[in-house]
């Protein structure tokens, strides 16, 4: 028995906006004292989330490749470093205003739009999430089938915006969601915990994909978009920067190698142990690729689903502050704080629930909004900053970065078009009905 293997289904979640995994290591690098806790949490919700949402499918598409990873390493790395000396050359101290005196009120406003776009479009695939994850758990409650309501992802979407991620959305201060956090980073290691225990119980007994172990592969480009979507931190370089004991570009750089090597090395564990589980089944959702009714993954799909819904606030968080600084010069009263909350989280779950294919949103948030802003805006700041002919000198890295990122959005936008990903939503796969396997399906499958 076969199952179609899915197309590129893209990973793309920060999430966010601001503060990834990074900034852990950035709070071991500076201490306490310089990076505050609510950043600290926030950072390492990403792991639960980007990193093991995206870079699973990036092994899917680039097949277990190191080197491509490490170039990116590069890539994220030098245009961390290249936002901070486009701030020195300009005299600015945030990726706005550095823009804002670069390319003036349309850069402005395009980057203000693409930081509100970036966190939006990860509140619909943290619902999307959402519902995938939690219908699966409820299904394995007693006395749950298939026709239950508790199976309906329409409804748990709806029960979870009303219940959870709507009330601590209008907390007005991120602060306040401190204890959440926590709970969150401790189900982040649960999760890791069970992806690497099923690597080792599961994986041997699913038969690799055809070319599992194939070097490279055609579209793995679109990979480059996952990556930068898992990896983007960019608009809180500056703060950070400013947080340094002493601000020096050197002391700066060494803080950004550490960093993101550490996060591309953690990455790489999710990433290592998610594809040698399931090579080329690998879905979009990792979580699909384990049966229904294996418990450990039942397990990690409540710590993995109570991580998203705790994470959702967060991205409403930075997507009001964007509207907040673009149209009310950062001043909300407390009536407009409330509207434009439900009408953000209104916005989103209607979206969320009149479409339920993560991939291509992932990959359409990757493509339009974390390639420019982690590539193209901080290279072609600098560039114009800078004195010198392009592809000459000390230009010649940001010339490759910023040429690098316009092709991969272009080619990354042109092949999502031409080659739209397939959803495999809901569907279990052929592997749990093998009768030799531990986890064998006792579900029908559900291609809702």
């Amino acid at each position: 028995m076969t199952v179609e293997q899915p197309q590129s289904v893209h990973m793309l979640l920060l999430q966010q906006k601001r503060k990834k995994y990074i900034f852990l290591v950035l709070y071991i690098s500076l201490g306490p004292e310089k990076v505050s806790n609510k950043y600290l949490m926030y950072a390492f919700l990403s792991v639960a989330i980007f990193v093991l949402y995206h870079l699973k499918y990036v092994f899917k598409k680039c097949v277990f490749k190191c080197g491509e990873l490490c170039y990116f390493f590069l890539w994220a790395d030098y245009s961390i470093i290249l936002l901070v000396r486009g701030g020195n050359l300009s005299g600015t101290h945030s990726y706005q205003s550095l823009v804002q005196s670069t390319f003036g009120q349309i850069g402005y406003v395009i980057v203000s739009a693409l930081q509100f776009l970036y966190p939006f479009i990860a509140m619909i695939s943290y619902n999307i999430i959402t519902g995938d994850t939690l219908t699966k758990v409820f299904m394995r409650i007693q006395g749950v089938g298939p026709g239950n309501i508790l199976t309906e992802r329409h409804f748990v979407i709806m029960m979870s915006t009303l219940l959870f991620t709507l009330p601590l959305s209008l907390y007005k201060d991120i602060a306040k969601l401190g204890k959440v956090s926590l709970l969150s980073m401790l189900l982040t290691l649960a999760i890791l915990i069970t992806v690497v225990v099923r690597a080792a119980t599961l994986g041997p007994q699913i038969p690799a994909s055809d070319d599992a172990w194939v070097f490279a592969r055609w579209n793995a480009i679109q990979a480059v978009a996952v990556m930068s979507f898992a990896f983007i931190c960019h608009h809180n370089s500056f703060m950070i920067y400013g947080s340094l004991r002493e601000p020096t570009l050197s002391s700066w750089s060494l803080v950004t190698h550490v960093s993101v090597g550490s996060a591309v090395l953690v990455s790489a564990v999710f990433a290592a142990a998610g594809y040698v589980t399931f090579t080329g089944y690998t879905q979009g959702d990792i979580f699909e690729n384990y049966c229904r009714n294996d418990n450990l993954a039942t397990f990690g799909r409540f710590c993995y689903g109570v991580s998203i819904i705790t994470t959702f606030p967060l991205e409403c968080f930075v997507t009001r502050e964007v509207i907040s600084n673009v149209f009310f010069k950062g001043e909300l009263s407390n009536t407009t704080h409330v509207i434009i909350t439900l009408v953000i989280v209104s916005a989103a779950t209607a979206l969320s629930l009149s479409y339920d294919c993560l991939g291509i949103v992932l990959e359409l948030n990757g493509i339009l909004s974390a390639i420019p802003l982690m590539f193209i805006f901080p290279a072609a700041c600098f560039l114009k900053l800078s004195d010198g002919r392009w592809f000459r000198g000390e230009n010649l890295i940001p010339s490759i970065i910023l040429a690098a990122g316009v092709c991969v959005m272009i080619i990354g936008l042109i092949m999502m078009v031409l080659f739209p990903q397939d959803c495999s939503h809901g569907a279990e796969m052929f592997y749990c009905t093998v009768s030799n396997t531990s986890v064998p399906s006792t579900t029908s499958p559900n291609t809702g």
